[in-house]
This record gives C-alpha cells, structure tokens and sequence, in this order.
C-alpha cells in the first residue's frame, strides 16, 4: 500500500512537471520535438490507472501547461488591467483549472471505457480524443484555443497538414505521433513495427503536403507599410498623451504616401472614432491624392443603442468597417450580473463592455482588394475567419500586444497569426501597437517583422491571393468527424 501511494505521488509529480515543459515547443523556445515525447509520457502515466487517478494525472499535466504557458495573464489583469492582486490570481487560477479539466476529462473517460492499455488506445482513441477536447476548448464558454498543439508545428514538416484540416488536423499529426512514441516503448513487435510506420508516413505525409500551392497569387503585388507606434500601454490612454500619439501616427504615414496600403494596429488612437472625425478626414483626403488606403483600428460609438465597438476602418475611395466579433471575457466585456458591475464600477475595479459585431461581416474594401479583418485575440479562432474566405485576398490582423508586456505571448501570438495564414493561403499583414507586427506568407514564413517596443514602419510587398486550401473550404468538420468515428471504432473493437 505505501509503495502504491509512493508511485502515485511519484506519477504525480512527473505529470505536473511534464506539463510545466509544455510551453518549450511553443514560441518563442521552438523545441517542437519536445512535445510529442512530453504527451508520451502522460499517455504512459495513464495506463494502469484508475479513471479517478488518471483524471488527476490529466489535471495536473493540463494546469501545469497553462500555469507556464499562459502566465503572462497577470500582466494583462494586475500589471496594465489593475485588478487587483487577489482578483486577478483567481481569474487566473480559474481559467488554468477550468483549461486543465479537458485533459483530465480524456483521462477519466480513456481509463473508464477503455481500460486496456495497448496499440489501439495509443494510436486512435487518445490521439483522437486530444483532438475532440481541443475543439471544444475553442468554442466552449467562448473558447480559449490557445496551446493548441498544431501550433508546434509551424517551423516542421507537420505544417503541411494544417491548410489540409485546420490547426486541429496538425493537433492530431502531433499527437499521433506521441501515441505512435509510446507504442515504439511498450508495444508488441508488430505493434512497434506499426508505429514506426506511422511516424514516417505521418511526417512524410507533411512534408510533401507542404510543397504544395493550394491559392495562387494574383498578377500585381501591393506596397504595404505597417505602422508600429509603440506607445508604452502605460501611457496610452492617459488624455496628455492623445495629441502626440496622434501626431505620430499622422507623420509615420506621411512619410509612406507611396504605398499602395498602410496599417495601423488596435485601437491606435485613443479616442471615440465620432470625436475625430476632422482628423480621419483630413488622413482620407491625403490618401486619395496619392493612391493610399488606410486600414486602422477604431473604437466606435453608436448613439442610438449606446454601444462601444472594437472596430477596423478602411479609408478609401469606398469606405468600409469591421467590428470585433469576438470579445475578450473579462477584458471587453465582463459576463456577470449587472449588480456585480455596479459593484466594480463602485470600487473603480477595472470593467468596460464592448459589443459584440455582426457574425455575418463582408471583409474590408482596401486598395483594390478584399481585406479579411481580425482584432486581437480574434485570429486564435480559425474556423470563425473562414467566413470572409475565399473571397479575401489577404488577411489583416490588427492588436494591441502591449498588454502582455515582455513576456512570451507576443511570440505565440505571432506563431497563431503564421497558422492563419498557413490555413487560408493568404499573405496576412499584423500590425500590433509594441510588436511584433509582421508580415507572414501564405506558407507562415515571416517575410518582415518589426521588433518589440520599437518605434518604425515596416515596407515591404505582398501579394493578395485567390483560390481556397481544404481548410477554407471544410473547416473543421473533416478532423472533428475522423476523430469521432476512430473514438467509436476503439470502443467498439474493445466491446467485442
């Protein structure tokens, strides 16, 4: 019995450790082969075990993960949000617990309805059963994909799965391959002989899917500049600071009324769109004289149903505007009753509501070409930006990174922003208020990048794209069905 209790906390404490090493393969570190290895040994912890063990080991690997792979949440709630200490700690501790739950969710029901460790439990039930909690995890209360596994695979053979099925279907690729790891340590000989196989057709699979063009690009390429006004987050809202932050964006885009599109990021001027208009006129005017249009991030009031929007606003011949259609809980918008609200208000605890924008909006009109816009945290939902493709020829996303200061989200944000583009085959241009604003190609490589926390407009060309990947035109329905019915054919082959 105490050996028992001494290898549970042993199992225990490799879980929780494991899961605290997830972040590595991630950027801004990149040691992607880490991961498979990583998930291995939790689907190791997992054989034998109870569902109520396998449960906690799932827990602890899930919140370990998230506990180091979204730490930089308290410097967006304590640091720049000021909530207050206690406040933005359970927040946090909250979100990782409640992340964590979907992998202890697959332990519990893996050791409850498959109990029999083996092949067929490494290689199809929990490589796919990863891939379902995943996909929930992107729509559940709001969804929150973040550490989505497909992510690792930016910089290896494995991408060329993801304009095939999305994010998830490189997801699978990854986990397959740690099933397939796990399979090589414990299986049979014709097991490990399988698994070998698997590994290379897997990765094979990916590498030459990624030679392949699935969206062409269009005859004439357009000038693009993108405005990085590195305004510390501190000072950005402060009023003494709104006539030089517009100074600034106004003069960096003087200076570039040679190109064909310019983009400024989120909310680059801090103020009521309706109380500049003089100011956005006046920029309009002088694009027009030199062929220039302008894609900037807006904050919108709509009198009439007195309503804040998170916009993007094209300044062109044919003016056009996207509003955030998916807000930030806790950030954009606080999902609790209103007399909790009042009592934040009453207390000067940080709170504002954003409205939520059309699901159903036409991309934006700039330059000649239709511009498939995203704010901020938008782009980590893939399959919500299918909706403007393929009729966009680009993609922008406009941000406000600064929030996360000089922690490491910024580089995974910009590794989601390389997926997106990777997933529709389409240049996408990001321009962030610190960094890293960007310009990434079709197959993710990042053409041009503007460093954090420094002030300069990167010029470079880019070229609108038609056409559409599997991905645009599936979604994720594809990866989601696979996955369901290997689930079945696992249990069913159990039950017999």
């Amino acid at each position: 019995m105490q050996a028992s209790r001494q290898s549970q906390r042993y199992g225990s404490w490799i879980a929780f450790v494991a899961g605290l090493l997830v972040p590595l393969a991630f950027a801004p570190f990149n040691f992607y082969l880490l991961l498979p290895v990583l998930l291995a040994v939790l689907f190791w912890l997992w054989d034998d075990t109870t569902p109520r063990s396998a449960a906690w080991l799932g827990w602890l690997f899930g919140f370990g993960a998230f506990l180091t792979g979204t730490h930089w949440l308290y410097v967006s709630l304590h640091v720049f949000g000021k909530a207050p200490l206690f406040l933005a700690l359970v927040l946090m501790a909250a979100l990782m617990a409640f992340m964590a739950a979907y992998t202890a969710l697959l332990g519990f029901l893996v050791a409850r309805f498959h109990p029999t460790s083996g092949a067929q439990r490494w290689l199809l039930l929990l490589p796919s059963g990863w891939v379902l909690g995943e996909w929930l995890r992107s729509w559940v209360l709001s969804g929150f994909p973040w550490l989505s596994l497909g992510y690792t695979t930016t910089d290896s053979a494995l991408a060329g799965w993801i304009p095939l099925g999305g994010v998830f279907a490189a997801s699978a690729a990854v986990a397959l391959t740690a099933g397939a790891l796990r399979t090589l340590v414990a299986g049979h000989a014709t097991e490990r002989l399988a698994a070998g196989l698997l590994i290379a057709a897997v990765w094979l699979a990916g590498g030459l899917l990624d030679r392949v063009h699935w969206t062409d690009p269009t005859e004439h390429s357009l000038r693009v500049s993108i405005v990085q006004g590195a305004v510390p987050q501190e000072r950005k809202w402060l009023p003494e600071e709104l006539l030089p932050t517009m100074r600034l964006y106004r003069e960096k885009t003087r200076e570039h009324w040679g190109s064909d599109l310019i983009l400024w990021p989120e909310a680059a001027i801090p103020a009521l769109r309706s109380t500049l208009g003089d100011y956005y006129d006046d920029l309009n005017r002088e694009g027009q004289g030199t062929n220039t249009a302008i894609v900037l991030g807006i904050i919108e009031f709509d009198p009439e149903t007195n309503e804040y929007f998170n916009g993007v606003l094209s300044l062109d011949q044919q003016q056009s505007i996207y509003n955030k259609r998916h807000l930030v809980p806790f950030g954009e918008y606080f999902p609790v009753p209103g007399f909790v609200r009042e009592w934040m208000r009453l207390r000067n605890l940080p709170y504002s509501d954003y409205s939520a924008g059309d699901k159903d909006q036409a991309p934006l009109i700039a330059a000649g070409e239709k511009i498939a816009a995203s704010i901020c945290y938008e782009d980590v939902f893939g399959n919500q930006l299918r909706a403007m493709l393929p009729e966009a020829t680009m993609l922008a996303n406009v941000s406000n990174d600064a929030w996360f200061g000089e922690s490491i989200a910024p580089d995974q944000h910009l590794q989601i922003a390389r997926v997106r583009a990777i997933e529709a085959g389409r240049y996408l241009l990001r321009a962030t208020n610190t960094g890293i604003s960007a310009i990434i190609a079709p197959d993710g490589r990042v053409e041009a990048t503007i460093p954090q926390f420094q002030r300069r407009v990167l010029t470079a060309d880019a070229w609108p794209h038609t056409g559409a990947t599997p991905y645009v035109l599936l979604g994720d329905r594809p990866i989601v069905l696979l996955s369901a019915l290997f689930i079945v054919l696992a249990l069913a082959a159990t039950r017999r």
